[in-house]
């Protein structure tokens, strides 16, 4: 069996990761493949990511003896709850703003985009870190003018700093999808945008990781607010590619594995309409992304 996609998810009040089989309906528990052939795995996806290739090598024997005698049967997705590949950050997410032209243009209300010479980079607070089918907190008396960005998210797998371009996707680990919640109120008014960026559940996240080696050279970023097309966009158009943002980060700052680095919104924010479009109480928003899945959240 191919390694293709990870996840974490709950089960019976126990949290724990496994690998989604072929057909995708399914998972390999991390915990049941160690019982059943010894073989050394650790507690959380973010321990397995820290092996590298180790890792992967044995979950790779575990599977291929599961294969042979079938012991391991794998659990439907719809008896689980999946959640954020790493529900637990340690590192608050590396952001990257006005990583798209049409998406610089419509944010600033202009005709011709002013594209920035460097990436611009903040950060989302750990602790707004959610899963799929997760409530997204309307935060009412707090904002008033809540936006959803949907994005694809590198997981970094590799220590490093001062990355060069030419080995920065050495350093990858994998993929995922992340809504780059954010309060466009609190954004305007604190000019840092790490407020309206971090409220609590601002930064939903999910539900596989692709790992690099199965990742397409590019992904289509489709977002959906209640079942209307909102964004429909392809990374190749980014400004920054991720081995210049990966270069650009690790600048005399080191990179960790499991660091998540979101690398920017298409056109199709709610900011973007005029009137603008925000998300509200009973909105459910869809963000897909090719080869990997479907995030979706509503807000509550």
């Amino acid at each position: 069996m191919i390694i293709k996609k990870l996840l974490t998810y709950e089960d019976m009040g126990l949290i724990q990761w496994g690998v989604l089989n072929e057909e995708e309906t399914g998972v390999y528990g991390a915990i049941a493949l160690e019982e059943a052939f010894f073989t050394p795995l650790p507690e959380t996806l973010l321990e397995f990511i820290r092996q590298g290739n180790e890792g992967l090598l044995a979950l790779g024997d575990a599977l291929e003896q599961n294969e042979k005698t079938g012991a391991v049967k794998a659990q439907p997705l719809d008896t689980i709850r999946i959640m954020a590949p790493i529900p637990h950050l340690e590192r608050n997410v590396f952001c990257v703003g006005k990583n798209y032209a049409d998406h610089i243009a419509e944010f600033d209300k202009t005709a011709i985009p002013n594209v920035p010479k460097f990436p611009w980079i903040f950060t989302k607070a750990t602790t707004a870190v959610i899963g799929p089918e997760d409530k997204i907190d309307s935060h009412p008396g707090v904002t008033s003018a809540i936006d959803y960005e949907g994005e694809l998210a590198v997981i970094i797998g590799k220590e490093g700093s001062d990355i060069p371009i030419g080995e920065a996707m050495d350093h990858v680990y994998g993929f995922t999808i992340l809504n780059d919640v954010t309060a466009r109120d609190l954004q305007a008014n604190h000019v840092q945008w790490f407020h309206g960026k971090s409220l609590d559940t601002f930064c939903p996240m999910g539900p596989f990781l692709l790992l690099r080696d199965a990742a397409p050279d590019t992904f289509d970023v489709v977002t959906k607010v209640n079942g209307e097309v909102r964004q429909d966009a392809s990374t190749n158009e980014f400004i920054f590619t991720i081995p210049q943002l990966i270069q650009t980060i690790s600048q005399g700052t080191t990179l960790l594995p499991g660091d998540v680095i979101a690398t920017g919104t298409p056109s199709g924010v709610g900011v973007g309409f005029n009137p603008p479009k925000y998300i509200h109480k009973g909105d459910t928003v869809e963000i897909s992304i090719s080869s990997i899945g479907t995030l979706t959240n509503t807000v509550k």
